[in-house]
């Protein structure tokens, strides 16, 4: 009796599938005669490391025991490669290996050269892989750091683009407090002006109120001299007439007639020397009177005048000094309007700018999630490559050990790495067969 036991780790007994792509069954007979009604074991088992199955069955023969063993390969890309083990009839004892033994071993190599070939032309491919990879990490390494120092320029640029705003917003305060001092004196110098052409109007109104006073004056000069000559021309004429009257009393007759009382020439004289000085006192005192009057209308009127041009005065200060703060208030609602109007503007260019450099800053981030995706996925195909190549070495070394063991007992180390996405740890476990 035969037996066939698979051991993990320890020496207990487990069942794991050993399946792989293709399949194919590994025959060992042993013993020396042929008894019948012998049930064989035969054992089933992959490198997918899902477990193993222990199948038996009734032969009538000499064959103590079979075991089957098979085995697949990976693929990567478009290239596959696949690889099946042929029957191995190993005879116990001096049995002699027969013709179907033979064109097994043949047809067995053969797809071990087939296999060969391919792992050889699998190396390559990796090979040309492993260096495109180094070929892309060392052409894209200076685009990182490119990406890098784009970041600390365009920091540099968005320090620069600041201090230009504080210096530009500096400068624009600046020109508007200058244009502001500007309106402020160019103001000022319009009301003085205004208020020097207004002096002069008033001192060209008094120069002519002068002018006619002085012609006023004149004229009452003259009347006062008309009247003085009135007043001399009629005291000469009443030294004359005394003087007349005095010539005609002092060549006179005395004649004595009985008439009537003479009247006293000398009181008719003197009544009309008082009548005369009474009319031209009164002349005078008419005429200091309605000089007087004139005087005080005039006086009156140029008070009036003046009191009028006083208030005319003040309600213009008034008016001007209204005007020149509405002015100022519209100018600087002016150099408001305007400095928001630059503000904006100023506002509009730098988010331009910002846009711009954000859209070149994105673009660049995307460059490098691109280039990282592009580098995992090559790293991924790259581990997957290497995990494939490692299970095809192993499933070569362990091949090339079940060709060159022994007839008897043979314990081999046998590793298995998943198949699966992503792949899990190898775990080692010992294959074992004993007779």
């Amino acid at each position: 009796m035969s037996g066939a036991s698979f051991n993990y780790g320890s020496s207990a007994r487990s069942t794991m599938p050993l399946v792989y792509g293709a399949s194919s069954s590994l025959s060992l007979r042993s013993g020396a005669g042929a008894l019948g009604g012998q049930r064989s074991h035969s054992l089933y088992g992959g490198t997918s490391g899902r477990g193993a199955r222990i199948s038996s069955a009734s032969v009538s023969g000499v064959r103590s025991s079979a075991g089957g063993f098979s085995s697949a390969s990976g693929a990567f890309g478009s290239s596959a490669g696949s690889l099946s083990f042929g029957a191995l009839n190993l005879e116990s004892g001096s049995a002699a290996i027969n013709a179907s033994g033979k064109e097994t071993m043949q047809n067995l190599n053969d797809r071990l050269a087939s296999y060969l070939e391919k792992v050889r032309s699998l190396e390559e491919a990796n090979a040309k892989l492993e260096k495109q990879i180094r070929e892309w990490g060392e052409s894209h390494t200076v685009v990182t750091r490119d990406v890098t120092s784009f970041d600390s320029s365009i920091e540099d640029l968005r320090a620069q683009i600041l201090a230009a705003s504080a210096v530009n917003s500096g400068l624009l305060l600046q020109i508007d407090n200058a244009k502001l001092a500007a309106d402020d004196f160019r103001v000022k110098y319009e009301n003085e002006l205004a208020m020097r052409q207004s002096v002069e109007f008033d001192i060209a109104g008094l120069k002519k109120l002068l002018s006619d006073l002085t012609l006023g004056r004149s004229d009452l000069e003259m009347q006062i001299e008309s009247v003085k000559d009135e007043l001399l021309f009629l005291k000469k004429n009443h030294e004359e007439e005394m003087t007349s009257y005095r010539s005609q009393l002092s060549g006179q007759v005395q004649v004595e007639v009985d008439a009537a009382p003479s009247v006293d020439l000398n009181k008719v004289i003197e009544e009309i020397r008082e009548q005369y000085e009474a009319l031209a006192a009164k002349n005078r005192r008419d005429a200091e009177v309605w000089f007087q009057s004139k005087a005080e209308a005039i006086q009156k009127q140029v008070t009036e005048s003046n009191e009028t041009l006083e208030t005319s005065k003040m309600e213009i200060k008034e008016h001007k000094h209204t005007m020149q703060s509405l002015e100022i208030e519209l100018q600087s609602l002016l150099s408001t309007q305007s400095l928001e109007a630059s503000l904006e503007e100023t506002k509009a260019r730098y988010a331009a700018q910002l846009a711009h450099l954000q859209g070149v800053v994105d673009s660049l981030e995307a460059q490098l999630a691109q280039m990282r995706a592009d580098m995992e996925r090559n790293a991924e195909d790259y581990r997957i490559l290497l995990d494939i190549k490692t299970r095809l070495e192993l499933e070569i070394a362990e091949y090339r050990r079940l060709l060159d063991g022994e007839d008897g007992g043979i314990e081999r180390p046998l590793v298995t790495c998943a198949a699966t996405s992503p792949p899990q740890p190898c775990l080692p476990y010992r294959f074992q067969i004993r007779i």
